[in-house]
């Protein structure tokens, strides 16, 4: 079995506010296989990295006078949303803005960083990668990857702003040769991109829910049937992984496996798992340490634990720890 591979969840964000070249730069030095940019639409059409079409929470927007007016509310996937939304901006627009950290009082250090970085396009982000890969490709390395995800697919393509095509046109034109998966929570989408490409695809899954089609209305399944035997037989129709949280892969309160990853590879996918972040907050209550939210547990045995359940990759917000526990 070879080693799992490791993605940068939304780059280095333990460290860098998340979606931010700095924080995709410190992933790639810190040994990450991929960088992950979550992707949503500018109004012109711009794909940009953000872990939400919403960005009140990411960026400076509010203390912005000349966006005030912006803030609205609407329904995204049946869920009310209020704040600032990619696609109520041009691209020139949101460069105006500046990244911060999203969980600054969990990760001070990262949010003293807050103001420093812009929000970067897909293509900047593709032009970034290509350049480190033709460096790393000099010196005999390996290339980065690149696992993008679909924000919200149905929500984009009824505003009109669909993200698929962009997505491909610019993985063909500008990836470099990078390898590549493209993920989503939505299922529609990932099946067309079967039809449309030859990138492997990925079915993200959460414990709770179901995926989404084209039209916003719920698929009359839920990602719990998803992970049974028939399930995954159908998933495997049109991806080569599911990308699952971690409580899908091992049940919290036995610390035993739920049998999902056997299902998985007896259908024929890999199993990727998110998100392994070093804080105590995130950490199954067995490899916290102490009583503190903000301090790190013990994330390398945490990591080791997954590996031991034969999980095919992971999401973690520190890479440089993630892969110290991957090469122990």
């Amino acid at each position: 079995m070879s080693a799992p591979i490791l993605i940068a969840h939304r780059g280095a964000s333990g460290y860098f506010p998340e979606h931010t070249l700095p924080a995709y730069a410190l992933a790639i030095l810190q040994g990450a296989d991929f960088i992950e940019p979550d992707l949503v639409a500018t109004r012109d059409g711009v794909l940009v990295a953000r872990h939400e079409n919403e960005i009140g929470g990411t960026t400076d927007v509010a203390q912005h006078a000349e966006f005030a007016a912006r803030r609205r509310a609407q329904v995204i996937d049946g869920e009310r949303v209020e704040g600032w939304f990619t696609e109520d901006f041009t691209w020139d627009e949101l460069q105006r803005l500046r990244a911060r950290e999203r969980i600054a009082p969990l990760r001070p250090a990262s949010a003293a960083h807050d103001g420093l970085f812009g929000i970067p396009s897909f293509a900047q982000i593709l032009g970034f990668l290509a350049a480190v890969n033709e460096v790393r490709g000099k010196a005999g390395q390996k290339a980065v990857g690149v696992y993008p995800e679909t924000k919200h697919p149905s929500h984009f393509a009824r505003l009109g702003l669909p993200l698929e095509p962009t997505l491909l046109e610019q993985l063909a034109t500008l990836g470099g040769g990078a390898p590549v998966f493209i993920q989503s929570f939505e299922m529609g989408n990932l099946v067309r991109l079967h039809e449309e490409c030859a990138y492997p695809l990925v079915q993200l899954m959460s414990p709770e829910g179901g995926p989404w089609d084209r039209s916003g209305d719920a698929i009359p399944v839920t990602y719990q049937q998803m992970c049974m035997p028939a399930g995954l037989k159908e998933v495997a129709r049109y991806a080569q992984a599911i990308g699952v949280h971690k409580s899908m892969v091992i049940d919290e309160a036995s610390g035993e496996p739920t049998g999902l990853v056997a299902r998985a590879h007896e259908a024929g996918l890999a199993v990727h798992v998110w998100t392994f972040r070093a804080e105590n907050h995130f950490l199954t209550p067995r490899f916290r340490r102490g009583a503190n939210p903000a301090e790190r547990g013990d994330l390398e045995a945490e990591v080791r634990a997954f590996v031991d359940a034969g999980v095919d990759g992971l999401f973690a917000d520190q890479p440089d720890l993630a892969r110290a526990a991957l090469d122990g």
